[in-house]
């Protein structure tokens, strides 16, 4: 029996599926606007993990599933050359469960709206915003699963949310006139 099919390797890639497994396909549905593609993405790179030396990528499996759930992304937008949106009801099965309903109304208005200002911003910054906020990740992990510089996605991130606070702010400012 190889390192690879040993009961530990086993016990491992389970963890890490069930750690990532949301996480990856909520982050390769937004770069592919496709919830059934983003499942295939995940699970192909979890099949990668499966094939892979658990000690060349243990010390940095977020950032090593990462890049490749978006290299394979990548390479599906390549091939099939198509972009389309998620419905309401794909977004809200990726969703974390919703809190009491007068605080989950105003969180709603005003993710709907950060989501609509989101979606305005070129993909370079959507990516990176997407990255660090949703996931955690650190300027350095996103620089090597992005293929950006580090100083880059501090810029992008920078500008990315300098132009959605601005775009925020300037809308209930013109709400609040009315």
């Amino acid at each position: 029996m190889s390192k690879i099919e040993s009961p530990e390797h086993e016990s491992w890639v389970r963890d890490a599926v069930a750690r990532f497994q949301g996480p990856l396909t909520l982050y390769a549905a937004r770069l592919l606007r496709d919830a059934e593609g983003a499942r295939d993405v995940v699970q192909e790179t979890f099949l990668k993990l499966c094939a892979s030396d658990r000690s060349a990528i243990e010390d940095h499996l977020a950032e090593w599933l990462f890049t490749v759930c978006r290299n394979r992304a990548l390479d599906v937008l390549r091939k099939e050359q198509r972009m389309s949106q998620l419905s309401e009801e794909q977004v809200h099965r990726c969703l974390s469960p919703d809190p009491a309903p007068v605080e989950l109304a105003e969180r709603r208005e005003l993710g709907h709206r950060v989501l609509e200002l989101l979606e305005a911003l070129p993909a370079n910054q959507r990516e990176v915003l997407r990255l660090k906020f949703q996931n955690g990740f650190s300027y350095q992990e996103i620089s090597r699963i992005s293929g950006q510089s580090i100083s880059n996605v501090g810029y992008l991130i920078h500008a990315g949310i300098k132009t959605l606070r601005g775009n925020l702010f300037d809308g209930q400012a013109a709400k609040a006139r009315v």
